[in-house]
């Protein structure tokens, strides 16, 4: 991960600091019966910008979550807030979609923001690719796939993912994709609609948006294009150590496939890493012009959607407490001890964070998600 140099651009948005002089609302106010105390904290999953994800198990329940511990006084300092309220709203959506991580409850205390996911154990992709250095085809394949229906479920929402990258896709217990981390998306764009804001990985960038130029959802693609090469070749598709060269390379170098790949997966590949946005494989159909290119020709969509295929690599998982495909830079670290404590009382901060709760209104009690 530190040779290839991956790291995330700030989006760069001007948000208002929250009206301090309006009234705030309390936590009281936002009315949830999770709270931190309701669960034990077992395992440093991973880090961030913003905080931890910590493996738990709820203690009535038994149920094993994925909570994201979120400091809010760094959100606010590098004024982040807008971006984690859209995380949350992208979130409830994907407990509709299969390949989407879903968010059980959220809650909040005077400093920390809690997002309770299912917990997805198998690992990141970036860390089967970097164990097996790339991937045969059919099992490409499998994965495009389901990475182009989630993507295609977003739009179909009108959201932009705008982030796509194989530390952001996961595999399940049973081998299934799992996107995550919706801090990027953003929400109501339609196809055709455009955003300007500057933001993604460097590896991962479209032309258009390194061009500072107005984009659509057609990045996605171009993510997926990026993604696929990856998995065929080892290596992102303009991949250099010095981002000047790699920016130059993703705006202007031809496209290199290994003589390997496949013509079908080459039509793909030259049709998802169109420079030019207009021409870019997708147009007005978006999902459905995917869907019908012959690289996908073995792919049922309905059975896919319901988790019918038989994924090519299944996890070698002993339970759901086994972290073996976590990287051990987070599973070594230590559990921070406050993170049970159930610090109620309200803040300055939590004015910026109104409606952050959440908790599903059919719920009597926690169920087994």
């Amino acid at each position: 991960r530190e040779e290839r140099g991956l790291q995330q651009l700030p989006a760069q948005t001007g948000v208002r600091p929250p009206n301090l002089s309006a009234r705030l609302p309390s936590l009281l106010e936002e009315e949830t019966r999770v709270k931190p105390s309701d669960f034990q904290y077992l395992k440093v999953i991973g880090k961030g910008s913003f905080g931890k994800v910590v493996l738990a198990r709820h203690r009535q329940s038994g149920s094993m979550y994925a909570v994201k511990v979120l400091q809010k006084q760094v959100i606010l300092r590098k004024k982040e807030q807008r971006h984690v309220m859209v995380e949350r709203s992208v979130l409830l959506k994907g407990l509709q979609h299969p390949f989407l991580v879903g968010l059980h409850f959220s809650f909040q205390t005077s400093h920390t923001l809690f997002f309770v996911l299912d917990y997805i154990n198998g690992g990141e992709l970036f860390y089967h690719l970097q164990r097996e250095g790339a991937f045969p085809e059919p099992r490409a394949t499998f994965y495009s796939a389901e990475m182009a229906s989630a993507l295609g479920y977003l739009h179909s929402l009108n959201i932009a993912y705008r982030d796509l990258k194989p530390e952001n896709i996961l595999l399940d217990s049973g081998g299934h994709v799992v996107l995550t981390d919706f801090g990027l998306c953003k929400e109501g764009v339609s196809v055709g609609g455009t955003m300007q804001t500057y933001c993604g990985t460097p590896e991962y960038l479209a032309p258009e948006v390194l061009l500072g130029h107005a984009y659509s959802g057609a990045v996605d693609w171009w993510g997926l294009g990026s993604v696929l090469y990856e998995i065929l070749h080892g290596l992102p598709p303009f991949y250099s150590r010095s981002k000047a060269e790699m920016f130059e390379n993703i705006l202007h170098a031809p496209l290199q496939l290994h003589r390997s790949v496949s013509q079908s997966a080459r039509s793909l590949l030259q049709g998802l890493l169109e420079r030019d946005c207009t021409k870019r494989l997708r147009g007005e159909q978006d999902l459905a012009e995917l869907q019908g290119h012959t690289f996908f020709l073995s792919i049922n969509w309905d059975d896919q959607l319901a988790r019918k295929v038989p994924p090519p690599f299944i996890p070698n998982l002993s339970g759901p407490c086994d972290v073996r495909y976590f990287d051990p830079e987070f599973t070594l670290l230590p559990v921070p001890t406050s993170l049970g404590l159930s610090d109620m009382l309200g803040d300055v901060a939590n004015g910026a964070f109104p409606g952050f709760s959440y908790m599903p209104p059919a719920e009597v009690g926690v169920t087994e998600p």
